[in-house]
């Protein structure tokens, strides 16, 4: 439902947000802007490089959200394009904001009710480490209350509109500079009059839009709900993202802005283990293609014939290569096999066996509640190079691959297609995989004898 003009508090902090020519906004390119954050930003940039970025003119200015398993960072370029006017930096400060969000997981496992209130305390966070030059105006800055209302502005208020919103920009400018975000939030809850302007949407917003933190933020429904399994795999991307943001810059030495205490953060971030069986989700969940069925509905009586729709489909194919050295047994297959299995609705597997080269004889289509009992037809060395290449040239039929093996043996390098390394328990990836390939180590269950 609209809001009255006259009795809801502007959007004073996103005042002039869209103050750009449509051809300035059809014209602007986020691309140099990233590439700008690679040389200077170098761990935001990186973190960047694997989220899904979205153009949009449905939400007002920019905002990350979790969306089917996938992290993804939607942007308005009327928004980024008036940013662009004032300062190629203030681009920088928001694709920075954005990151930041990511990094301290307020959109998975630090999300609080109510949920409105939680986004303010966060920008409050966010925006304190951050410097001022890089920062939009329509921000929420702690220790700065907000811009003056223009003429314009108050013609469209109400006087109890007005007190409102001096009342809130008081508040902000009163708030210390440098808490985490729960201190922040216990700040605005203990205030039970802007805690309650917050929650009526009286209080304006931020510089970016958090409605897709439980959903997708074009949608109009913030608090559209995600599955357990949906979340669990987009953390566990997001943490891989992470991770190697993390060695990357290691790697390097180079860090950008970042302080020590916050690279200490992020790794004790990172400690926190996600299991393995979600990664894998993620992994397979990841490789469903879209598809599309034409569907028929008897109208009533009064409407007499058929009238078409379309219903909605995801599923895929993988390729599961087994290794056959000796440490890859009739328990580890198990173990990964069990897990698979979850995933047969909509994926089918094909298994193929490999030393120094794929057997194509030993190629079984595997259908849920029909696992072959493992068994050997090869016994040379193992060379990494053999999947990797059968899995290039049938790239037309399989959507990604699935690496099943205890990791010994040299690099082959990197493969065009979508691969995944599962390790078996007690073994290591004897090479640095590559930046697009995905690494999981398996772990046999509590009270399993080899655990």
């Amino acid at each position: 439902m609209a809001k009255d003009p006259k009795t809801t508090a502007p959007d004073t902090t996103h005042g002039g947000i869209h103050d750009c020519t449509p051809e300035e906004a059809a014209a602007f390119d986020l691309d140099p802007h990233l590439l700008s954050l690679m040389w200077d930003e170098p761990f935001y940039a990186a973190v960047l490089r694997g989220i899904t970025k979205v153009r949009s003119e449905d939400l007002p200015t920019a905002g990350v959200s979790v969306k089917d398993g996938d992290v993804r960072f939607y942007w308005n370029p009327k928004f980024l394009a008036t940013l662009a006017k004032q300062s190629a930096g203030k681009v920088r400060g928001l694709n920075i904001h954005e990151c930041m969000h990511l990094v301290y997981q307020h959109c998975t496992t630090r999300r609080q009710e109510p949920h409105i209130v939680w986004n303010y305390a966060t920008d409050c966070a966010i925006n304190s480490q951050i410097k001022r030059e890089f920062l939009p105006d329509c921000g929420l800055i702690p220790g700065e209350g907000f811009g003056k209302l223009t003429p314009a502005q108050t013609a469209t208020m109400s006087p109890e509109a007005i007190e409102r919103h001096q009342k809130m920009s008081d508040f902000v400018k009163n708030l210390p500079v440098g808490l985490a975000s729960e201190e922040y939030f216990r700040l605005f809850m203990e205030n039970e009059e802007i805690a309650k302007m917050i929650q009526d949407g009286d209080a304006g917003e931020g510089m970016d839009d958090h409605e897709g933190w439980g959903g997708d933020p074009t949608d109009g429904d913030g608090e559209g709900e995600e599955s357990a399994e949906s979340k669990a795999m987009a953390k566990a991307k997001l943490k891989d993202i992470i991770r190697r943001a993390v060695d990357d810059c290691d790697s390097k030495g180079q860090w950008g802005s970042v302080s020590s205490e916050m690279r200490g953060e992020i790794r004790a971030m990172l400690t926190s283990e996600v299991p393995w069986q979600e990664v894998l989700k993620h992994f397979v969940g990841n490789s469903r293609r879209g598809n599309r069925m034409t569907s028929w509905t008897r109208l009533n009586k009064r409407m007499p014939g058929l009238a078409s729709g379309a219903k909605r489909g995801y599923t895929s194919s993988l390729a599961t290569y087994i290794d056959q050295s000796g440490s890859v047994g009739e328990p580890e297959l198990a173990l990964a096999f069990g897990e698979l299995e979850a995933f047969t609705k909509f994926t089918s597997f094909t298994n193929f066996h490999f030393d120094t080269e794929v057997d194509e004889k030993s190629k079984t289509v595997w259908k849920r509640g029909a696992v072959k009992a493992p068994h050997r037809t090869r016994c040379g060395g193992t060379d990494f190079s053999a999947p990797s290449k059968h899995l290039v040239k049938h790239r037309s039929e399989f959507d990604g691959g699935i690496i099943i093996t205890d990791g010994y043996a040299p690099d082959p390098g990197p493969c065009v297609a979508r691969r995944c390394w599962l390790i078996t328990p007690g073994g290591e990836l004897q090479f640095k995989p590559q930046p697009n390939d995905v690494v999981i180590k398996m772990k046999w269950p509590k009270g399993h004898a080899a655990a």
